[in-house]
């Protein structure tokens, strides 16, 4: 048995992209549309790490999704807790839970998914802004 990705249902394809690609850095490995099904499949994966992947699916006939506890997050482990929270920042995303302790951190998509940032290895030691920054909502 082998893992193989995380499928999420998404409201705008192109948001989701941006978020996913430009502002978490996963790299965008493949698009695929199925007219016959009336839906676009999105897959991305961490740099370097094609194996784990997070679906994309995008239902050309709109759709209200609600959140659901069921549903925890994705998490990723990143070189660098700070400089991913930054680019995150940079491109609009609020970080909902910042890394304060240097190890772990929360924002969500533009679909509400929840992605915890985790620090590969130990923590980084504490820093400003993120080490006085309040959560915001919830995560």
């Amino acid at each position: 048995m082998k893992y193989l990705h995380t499928m999420v249902r998404v409201t705008d394809l192109d948001a989701s992209i941006a978020f996913y690609r430009d502002a978490l850095g996963l790299e965008l490995m493949t698009v695929r549309e199925v007219p016959a099904g009336r839906f676009t499949l999105a897959f991305l994966a961490a740099p370097g790490d094609p194996t784990a992947q997070v679906e994309l699916t995008y239902n050309w006939d709109p759709e209200a999704y609600t959140g659901g506890r069921n549903f925890g997050h994705l998490a990723y482990a990143v070189d660098d807790i700070y400089a991913a929270c930054q680019r995150l920042t940079d491109h609009g995303v609020t970080v909902l839970r910042p890394p304060r302790d240097g190890r772990m951190a929360f924002v969500r998509s533009p679909d509400n998914v929840s992605i915890e940032l985790l620090q590969a290895g130990g923590a980084l030691p504490p820093a400003e802004p993120w080490a006085s920054m309040p959560n915001t909502g919830n995560w």
